[in-house]
């Protein structure tokens, strides 16, 4: 439409069109905000986001007919669910470690046998 005179939400022509398109990305937008919370989603930058949005699709999988395409959903979801509680597990035992080395630092009278590193078990 660079040639013509009007643009698309604007043009006689289109206003149709243009009335759909309106119509359509306010309910994205609707939807946009009510699914979240009638799924009960939190933000997936978070690991509860990331577990719940898990738990929505095993369940959803878990009502499909046996089959091939069901199987792969289900290794997908345990896949993805080992690897989001080896990555919690590392992050928990690097601050762990990343303290004791802040305590270590603050106080360098410990006793450095150990580096200060072992006064508290890793989780």
């Amino acid at each position: 439409m660079k040639d013509l005179r009007f643009c698309f939400l604007h043009d006689p022509d289109h206003q149709q069109e243009a009335a759909e398109a309106r119509r359509l990305g306010g309910l994205r937008r609707r939807r946009e905000r009510a699914l979240p919370e009638a799924y009960e989603l939190e933000d997936l930058d978070r690991p509860g986001g990331v577990t719940r949005l898990l738990q929505i699709v095993l369940t959803d999988a878990l009502a499909l007919d046996t089959g091939v395409g069901r199987a792969r959903i289900l290794l997908a979801i345990a896949s993805i669910g080992i690897r989001l509680r080896e990555s919690l597990e590392f992050e928990a035992r690097l601050s762990a470690l990343e303290a004791a080395q802040r305590r270590q630092m603050a106080d360098p009278a410990r006793d450095t046998l150990d580096g200060g590193l072992l006064d508290e078990p890793l989780p």
